[in-house]
């Protein structure tokens, strides 16, 4: 072997090269090593001060830490544990418990680090969400100040989500748990809060909810990715969200201007002293992101779907109402999406039919009425419930005050079909129309008791005969039926109840509720 001589300069530069080499190799796994030892243990944002969790079933516990960590998590004399995956997300069960008023700490440990989160109670959870009658506060509710200041249910609390939309499936939510006392109550959603008041007095456990409802979103954005394109009308909603998106996008270069043109008007009418009530323009990009299929579901649903849960109640469908069609579809296609997502074929899925309101801008007149249609078919899928809130509403107002009614009202849907407590749980349903001579007899189901009528004749029926132009017409009860008729339709073919955006409302059953809207053909 030749041996080869190098010059003083050659092993110094070589000297040099390798020590560099080196403190680059030293840096790079000191980096790694202080990377992975940095990763801090951490809960999901679910899990806070105040959680409540589900009695009865396993639990679901989750979060992160450094990539291979063993992590073990101790509640209520219960220890399990888990191993951190390669991203550093670990997720337990916790065995089901009983229900637990009494709060305790629940602790979450690695080999150096150690959380815990105070005050956890176990009782019944449930998931609220919808557009901005579910988020209507109770702050915006009827007799707001006195529900505030009566409010004493520690054991009554809320995890408000923050309203992130997302493209993807996000992480995590923000958010924190608070009690239903007089500081944080009016933050607390109208509808969900009074039926968590009602259900934790018939029950005697604490009650959480899970609000994950934001204003004005279509039902698109609830859905999940993978049911918009299993669904042919969500798919087809997507296609038409991209070509507004490609045309928003094209509007978002000329906003910088436009708002600076606003800026500069609205300083010039302020010096001038002169009234000043033009709206500040939308960026078009927010507009994009808001209403992009999914998006509420990526960025406040998807993070919590590991949880466990009671059942979900829902509010919403205003902003579809000029698409009923679709509705029967995706309504349904939310139902089975979401149960799929939160493991629960069976789970309780519970919701508002949409309130009386003129709809102004709706030329048919009947809009509401259509997309009310749409949500009561969705009676048809096992493990749901209908509150009828037509008589709440206020025409000239979307957002009806008295949340106090819609919460009772989903309350007793719950009490009766998901805890077994008996008691009547809905209005008078539609179950046959018969015709008798000139008079059409209509027969209900939820009306036991029989019918009430709240001023005779009772409003809101109507008649068609063979030309399907419909009538006002007579309307009297007789015990579990209602007998109508009309002068102008000797020979009826059609009957419809209630079909109207904001229709006179009349008929109810011997607990008060009213009777769900309805139409129907004559053979």
């Amino acid at each position: 072997m030749r041996a080869t001589t190098m010059s003083a300069g050659a092993w110094r530069e070589r000297l040099v090269r390798a020590a560099a080499w080196f403190r680059s190799a030293c840096l790079v796994a000191l980096a790694a090593t202080v990377g992975a030892a940095a990763a801090p243990l951490r809960l999901a944002g679910l899990f806070g001060d105040g959680a409540v969790l589900q009695r009865d079933r396993p639990v679901p516990v989750w979060g992160w830490a450094a990539p291979g960590a063993a992590v073990s998590v101790e509640f209520r004399g219960e220890r399990v544990t888990a191993t951190a995956d390669g991203e550093g997300r670990w997720q337990v069960s916790l065995p089901p418990m009983p229900a637990a008023s009494d709060p305790a700490a629940l602790v979450v440990r690695t080999a150096g680090e150690a959380c815990t989160v105070a005050d956890v109670v176990v009782g019944e959870v449930w998931l609220c969400s919808g557009q901005s009658n579910m988020e209507w506060t109770v702050a915006q509710s009827a007799n707001a100040e006195h529900e505030i200041a009566a409010a004493d249910l520690g054991l009554v609390r809320q995890f408000r989500i923050a309203k992130v939309p997302a493209e993807e499936p996000a992480r995590d939510v923000r958010g924190g748990w608070r009690p239903a006392l007089p500081a944080h109550v009016g933050a607390f959603s109208g509808v969900a809060y009074f039926f968590a008041r009602d259900l934790h007095r018939a029950l005697g456990v604490p009650v959480g909810l899970i609000n994950a409802s934001w204003g004005g979103k279509m039902i698109e954005v609830f859905l999940s990715a993978e049911a918009i394109r299993a669904s042919p009308h969500a798919a087809a909603i997507q296609r038409r969200w991209v070509a507004e998106r490609d045309d928003l996008d094209a509007k978002a270069a000329t906003y910088p201007q436009q708002l600076a043109e606003w800026v500069a008007a609205q300083a010039a009418a302020r010096a001038a002293g002169t009234k000043w009530d033009r709206p500040r323009p939308s960026d078009p990009r927010g507009i994009r992101d808001q209403h992009r299929p999914a998006c509420v579901f990526n960025g406040m649903v998807a993070p919590v779907t590991p949880t466990a849960l009671r059942g979900v109640i829902w509010y919403q469908g205003e902003h579809n109402v000029t698409r009923a069609a679709e509705y029967r579809d995706l309504f349904p296609a939310l139902i089975s999406d979401w149960r799929a997502q939160f493991g629960g074929r069976d789970l309780p899925f519970l919701f508002v039919q949409l309130a009386a309101y003129s709809a102004p801008l709706d030329r048919s007149r009947v809009a509401y009425a259509e997309l009310r249609e749409a949500q009561a078919t969705a009676l048809a899928v096992p493990g749901t419930g209908m509150a009828v809130a037509l008589d709440l509403g206020s025409p000239g107002d979307v957002h009806p005050r008295n949340k106090q009614e819609v919460g009772v009202r989903l309350a007793r849907v719950a009490k009766a079909r998901v805890y077994g407590l008996g008691g009547e749980w809905s209005g008078p349903v539609f179950r046959l129309a018969r015709r008798e001579g000139e008079t059409v007899r209509i027969e209900f189901d939820h009306a036991a008791g029989g019918l009430v009528a709240r001023s005779v004749p009772v409003p809101g029926f109507e008649l068609a005969g063979g030309d399907g132009v419909f009538h006002q017409a007579d309307a009297v009860v007789s015990g579990a039926a209602v007998l109508v008729r009309s002068p102008a339709v000797p020979v009826p073919r059609a009957v419809r109840y209630a079909w109207a955006n904001a229709p006179d409302v009349g008929l109810f059953n011997t607990v008060g509720l009213p009777a769900a809207p309805f139409r129907h053909s004559l053979p």
